[in-house]
């Protein structure tokens, strides 16, 4: 009997010793509960279209709290219904949902049924890392059990439904509700809310703007599930399912443009936390010129061997963009050819060396040699143009005369003061130092070249291309650091300049660009061996720019600026109405 008492005894310390050291195995780097309730995230950055869509988020996205009393009772009865029936009901563990679990998973020969209760799920969410193991699990029960007996259980619904994670960088019914519906989470619908509560599973594959159609039929299971609790009738699931619908994307490349606008916000608006920014961007300027050079270069421009595109709109009285693509795919690569690329602009960055003759005293009827030129061997060739000995600037720029244009540039002071003019108008390049400057050897971006062309269009003014038209952060109105147009050259001289690019359209290279009904200007730029094929032109208020190429700067085959990007900007100015 004494023995038997020994080992009793023996059994006992060695047995509390051994859960002593089990609980010090699983706690040792247990969080502070108190201090994991505080939330801490990345300050959000939300992008509105020029029409208050959305168009971007980024950061982590907090709406307003929500209490539950302010909600819709099929708002947490949604959630309850599909994650945890028994939650009013149990202490935070569940032994029904585990053993349920466990024989369905028994059944099915692998994972296809958690049994975690609703308090679990926020004890992992507020205070446990992603990672699976037995360590992990009995600690996410520990944490269940403290916060069931910390918290009523509507104060962890409240705790849930305010801080659950929801896809696409929003936390909280709230935030989540205005992202994919635009509506608080007070004013829901019930198929909404059944789309909210089946997000929690699987945020990333049922997320409403990537996956509108599995998160479709995740909010029909959700309807599903509250009607085989009993909180709805099933015909009532039925209607409301038949009810779901949601939006495609504004815009499917749009990316280029956030990524643009997104660039320099740190140093735009210091320290100013979340920031909600109504950009310019005309979301139907941007499908249209999505549609548009989707359509050319899978046609005619996979024919000709051209890969990628660029475009973009800019409003001309004041730098506003309109629209932007900066390539084919932004999925497959975000470089944003529109924005970061330098290229040579060919001869679409001739209207500079014009424009610096006119200050210098000439006129668009002054005559200038298109005879051949040779400058120490060099001798740029004219294509096809045969040469009438003397023409007037105005023809020698619509029919892109090179030996004229070189002629121009020398009778101007040079390469020097031709680059200068365009820097003075907003074209930020690498100009060379030589008479070749006047053919495009510089290189420039587009978003540079169509800057340049917008004091052609508005009358004389320099702009500063920007994206963003109205900031708040933190509930504030923030000061948007907007340059106001600048008068760089004088109105006589952007008149005579539109004029000019004008007569490029109505009879010279770029005629593939005229608009029916309306009158249209601007420039055909090529490279050599056809690795650039731009077109710069001027629509009424809108400049739009075009460029085609290879990113590997591979030949195309004969692509011409006055051929598809003069075509395309024609099909864009059509379509958007002028």
């Amino acid at each position: 009997m004494l023995r038997l008492f020994r080992l009793l005894v023996l059994l006992t310390v060695w047995g509390g010793v051994s859960l002593g050291l089990a609980l010090v195995f699983f706690t040792w780097d247990l969080p502070r509960p108190e201090a994991a309730l505080v939330a801490t995230r990345r300050p959000s950055v939300t992008l509105e279209a020029a029409d208050g869509r959305l168009l971007a988020t980024s950061g982590d996205l907090y709406g307003e709290r929500v209490r539950l009393a302010d909600l819709p009772a099929y708002v947490p009865g949604a959630l309850m219904a599909v994650e945890d029936r028994r939650f009013r009901s149990h202490f935070g563990l569940d032994p029904i949902g585990l053993a349920r679990a466990a024989v369905v998973n028994w059944r099915a020969g692998r994972v296809v049924q958690g049994g975690s209760t609703l308090t679990q799920q926020l004890a992992k969410n507020l205070f446990l890392t992603p990672e699976r193991n037995m360590r992990r699990k009995v600690q996410e029960a520990l944490l269940a059990l403290w916060l069931e007996s910390r918290f009523t259980k509507d104060q962890l619904l409240e705790i849930y439904l305010n801080r659950v994670y929801l896809g696409a960088g929003a936390y909280g019914v709230d935030a989540a509700a205005r992202l994919y519906f635009g509506v608080p989470a007070r004013k829901v619908t019930l198929w909404q809310a059944a789309i909210l509560a089946g997000l929690p599973k699987a945020p990333s594959r049922y997320n409403p703007r990537a996956a509108p159609d599995a998160a479709i039929r995740r909010g029909t299971e959700v309807l599903e599930a509250m009607a085989a609790a009993g909180l709805i009738t099933e015909s009532r699931a039925r209607q409301e399912a038949e009810k779901m619908t949601l939006p495609p994307r504004p815009s499917g490349d749009a990316g280029w443009f956030a990524d643009w606008v997104q660039d320099d916000l740190a140093e735009s608006f210091p320290g100013s936390g979340d920031l909600e920014l109504r950009t310019t961007l005309d979301l139907k300027l941007q499908a249209v010129v999505e549609k548009r050079l989707d359509a050319l270069l899978s046609g005619p421009g996979a024919a000709a061997h051209a890969s990628q595109g660029a475009v973009l709109v800019l409003q001309a009285s004041d730098g506003a963009v309109r629209a932007m693509v900066g390539g084919r795919d932004y999925r497959q690569s975000p470089f944003n050819r529109a924005t970061t690329a330098r290229r040579q602009p060919g001869s679409a960055f001739k209207p500079f060396v014009w424009l610096t003759a006119l200050e210098q005293g000439l006129s668009p009827s002054s005559t200038v040699s298109d005879l051949p030129l040779n400058l120490g061997g060099w001798s740029p060739g004219n294509g096809r143009w045969r040469a009438r000995g003397e023409v007037s600037l105005e023809d020698a720029l619509a029919h892109s005369i090179n030996t004229a244009a070189v002629r121009v540039l020398l009778v101007a002071g040079g390469a020097k003061p031709v680059a200068a003019v365009a820097e003075r108008l907003g074209v930020h390049g690498r100009f060379s130092n030589d008479a070749s400057l006047a053919l495009g050897t510089a290189e420039v971006t587009l978003l540079d070249l169509v800057t340049g062309y917008a004091a052609f269009a508005n009358g004389g003014l320099r702009v500063t291309p920007h994206g963003i038209a109205r900031a708040e952060g933190s509930g504030r109105v923030l000061a948007v650091p907007l340059t106001a147009p600048q008068r760089v050259i004088s109105a006589a001289h952007a008149g005579e300049m539109r004029r000019m690019l004008n007569a490029v359209v109505e009879r010279g290279t770029g005629h593939a660009a005229a608009v029916r009904g309306q009158r249209v200007g601007g420039k055909t730029g090529t490279t050599q061996d056809f690795r650039d094929a731009w077109f710069v032109g001027i629509a009424g208020r809108w400049v739009i720019g075009i460029w085609l190429g290879n990113d590997n700067a591979s030949p195309m085959d004969e692509v011409q600026g006055g051929g598809l990007p003069a075509r395309l900007f024609r099909d864009i100015v059509e379509e958007m109405g002028g």
